[in-house]
């Protein structure tokens, strides 16, 4: 049996691995639109309709799609994977950060929270380094044909996959294990074992909530753009801001290596500690009270 402790690593996807939303890498562009005036009529849709704002953008991609004649099956969403560019290191990162954990006696899951399209990152060239990726999905015709959101991940709705890992219970129908009272230490990923990535305002849920439970929150920006970092910073709702570069040189990776070093003596402690108190308690059901 495994028994090492588990490290659960959050990401956000689009602008905090890749440098673009995922949209604007291909099929933006395949409508001829420009990614302003397709999010500007997806803001003003919700605004409108008083729509969801990523119900908007899911409805405005099959409207949009079919004005064009643009092929709309689940493996056209996937193909577009391939067009997504990342940050430098990325691809490589889930092994250097796995390697780390192992020396450090841990085990690394990378998990996807996103308000991006399952599909798109499932086809990216990362798309198979996640334990689970939760992010915006259609529902899917018998002919393969996108008709219907079926699951659509807004910034607030991001937080209940937070508890998801937490609990383990990692499927997206299954609401009543997850509103049972779970004990904390039965739940697989504590908080304190939590890693959040993430690059903006979408994000403060996330990260308030991750950061307030005891876990860690980054936020990461594009070299130079530190502005919402310093504000996010100012106010409380991170731990660490950084630069989006995932190679083994970047600071990223060594915070990263401080984080896991922290979490691994945290652990150790965690245990060493519960086999102390079984001991004590054991030992004051003998009936040994002098």
């Amino acid at each position: 049996m495994d028994n090492r402790p588990t490290i659960a690593i959050m990401y956000d996807f689009d602008k905090t691995l890749t440098t673009r939303a995922m949209q604007e890498y291909s099929f933006i562009p395949n409508l001829g639109m420009e990614a302003a005036a397709f999010w500007g009529k997806a803001n003003e849709l919700a605004r409108k309709e008083g729509m969801d704002s990523v119900l908007a953008y899911m409805k405005l991609m099959l409207d949009e799609a079919k004005r064009h004649d643009q092929p709309i099956r689940r493996g056209d969403f996937v193909s577009l994977g391939k067009t997504l560019e990342f940050y430098p290191g990325v691809e490589a990162w889930f092994d250097h950060v796995n390697e780390l954990g192992r020396e450090l006696g841990l085990r690394i899951e990378h998990f996807i929270i996103s308000s991006g399209l399952t599909e798109i990152i499932e086809g990216s060239a990362i798309g198979s380094r996640f334990k689970k990726i939760y992010a915006c999905e259609y529902y899917y015709d018998v002919n393969g044909v996108a008709k219907w959101p079926k699951l659509a991940i807004n910034y607030t709705a991001k937080t209940q996959f937070l508890f998801r890992i937490n609990k383990g219970i990692l499927d997206v129908w299954e609401d009543n294990a997850l509103n049972d009272y779970t004990p904390q230490e039965l739940r697989p990923v504590p908080f304190a074992n939590m890693i959040y990535i993430g690059d903006g305002l979408t994000d403060v849920p996330c990260m308030k909530l991750v950061k307030e439970s005891g876990g860690i929150s980054i936020a990461v920006h594009a070299k130079g753009e530190v502005d919402l970092c310093h504000r996010l910073m100012a106010a409380g709702r991170i731990n660490f801001f950084i630069e989006a570069d995932y190679t083994p040189q970047g600071g990223l990776f060594a915070l990263m290596k401080k984080i896991l070093a922290r979490m691994s003596s945290a652990n150790a402690l965690e245990k060493t500690h519960l086999l102390m108190k079984k001991e004590a308690m054991s030992h004051g059901n003998k009936g040994h009270h002098h």
